[in-house]
């Protein structure tokens, strides 16, 4: 009954403040429950390993600062045995902020506050310490560095009318500065992985993360749904460029965004990374579904972009879809694999893109490495991350046969409500309805 209610306790405080501004942009990850209503933490699977936050304690002196002005953080669990020396720094995903006002907002949360950061984080998937949930990984050094600048941890600038700090790029710093001082430098291997926001980091880092360590060291990163396209939603508008817009300019991202693409393209053409992949130099891993739930319900088919509702069932759940609307979104996945087709060229870059609706597949325990987790050609997400990172194998990119082919999906179905969110959200909460925090 204990280990019900500690769940149960869980899954309150993560939606209490996960399902509020879903509509707005505000969040982007899926990470703790089944794409069939039942947690992926469910009373007949092990207790998740638990990880306390540490704070930056020097980080205010830098400028490293979250949204509010308080401390960054992460959380550690230390390596040992053959992973002693080997570092996987996962990034946080939850969305962004475009404007003062969502920024404003954003502070108020976990996603701009330590303040509101909980204490402790479930491991799980990439991040899990058991070999049979992560087998490649499981006894590493394994951090995850919280999110909350709202810009992919890219801006340095500040509002000093609204008392907020983008103080992203700085927090990566100060971040890499505190774990090379504990011991980081010292790795004989090292991964950068993300997921959402956090996978488009990865991405715009990458090769900073290389040029931390010795030639020596084997550098590689990761990115989980974090190929977010430049693309026309269902009006034949372009929702997301125009929000990427916002947040480009409102934390002054030009600077530290890839000069590889702004010396030819413009500032919020080089947030979309189909734009600057190629010319990432370190090793890269691109792990995506084909059809996108977040781009679907975000980018694609926005309720702004669909004032009469005629996609509103179909963003909802695939299953409802029209024969039509499945080709848009067969479209959506062509105009992915044409986006990476220049960046699957290098012989030492990855693919793993599934045919599922769903968003972040590495820090979930049932879709990273399960019984019943998702694969292509038999071979599950954490086996082709490891063949590819590990070069057991020659060639890792796999891509699925298009929707509907692959029958091991986790694909995430939505509830009818005032606003989309996941089926096995509910409205009410002991007779409350539940806020943002």
């Amino acid at each position: 009954m204990k280990r019900v209610l500690w769940y149960l306790g869980l899954i309150g405080l993560v939606f209490s403040k996960w399902v509020c501004g879903f509509e707005h942009f505000n969040e982007t990850d899926f990470t703790i429950f089944d794409t069939n209503g039942v947690s992926a933490y469910s009373a007949s699977t092990p207790k998740p390993l638990m990880v306390g936050l540490t704070l930056l304690q020097g980080a205010a002196a830098k400028g490293a600062v979250c949204l509010d002005g308080t401390l960054p953080g992460y959380h550690w669990h230390r390596g040992y045995g053959s992973g002693a020396n080997s570092w996987l720094i996962q990034l946080e995903g939850g969305g962004w902020c475009n404007s003062r006002r969502s920024c404003i907002y954003r502070k108020t949360t976990r996603r701009g506050s330590s303040k509101f950061m909980e204490k402790v984080l479930p491991f799980a998937g990439i991040l899990s310490n058991k070999a049979e949930e992560n087998p490649d990984f499981f006894n590493w050094n394994r951090i995850k560095l919280r999110y909350c600048d709202g810009a992919s941890f890219t801006g340095d600038s500040q509002d000093q009318a609204s008392q907020l700090q983008y103080r992203g790029q700085r927090i990566w710093i100060a971040a890499m500065e505190e774990l090379m001082s504990k011991g980081m430098r010292n790795a004989n291997q090292a991964l950068l992985s993300g997921c959402s926001a956090g996978g488009l980091a990865a991405i715009l880092h990458c090769d900073e993360f290389r040029n931390l360590f010795p030639k020596t060291t084997k550098v590689k990163c990761l990115s989980d749904a974090g190929m977010f396209l430049d693309t026309k939603d269902v009006s034949g508008g372009h929702s997301l460029r125009n929000f990427f817009g916002g947040v480009v300019n409102t934390q002054a991202l030009q600077k530290n965004l890839p000069r590889t693409c702004t010396n030819h393209l413009d500032p919020v053409s080089c947030f979309f990374p189909q734009n600057f992949i190629a010319r990432v130099n370190t090793p890269l891993f691109l792990l995506n579904t084909a059809y996108d739930s977040w781009q679907i319900q975000q980018s694609l088919a926005p309720p702004a972009a669909d004032p009469r509702g005629t996609w509103k069932e179909c963003r909802k759940n695939h299953a409802l879809c029209s024969a039509s609307q499945i080709q848009f979104l067969q479209n959506f996945r062509n105009q992915m694999l044409n986006a990476i087709k220049g960046f699957s060229k290098s012989r030492q870059n990855g693919l793993f893109i599934n045919s599922c609706f769903a968003h972040c597949q590495t820090e979930r325990q049932d879709t990273w490495f399960a019984d019943d987790s998702p694969v292509i050609g038999n071979k599950a997400i954490a086996i082709a991350v490891g063949d590819w990172y590990f070069e057991r194998s020659r060639n890792v990119k796999d891509i699925d046969c298009p929707y509907p082919c692959d029958k091991t999906c986790h694909n995430l179905v939505f509830k009818s409500a005032s606003r989309d969110v996941p089926n096995w959200v509910e409205e009410e909460e002991d007779g409350k309805r539940l806020r943002c925090m």
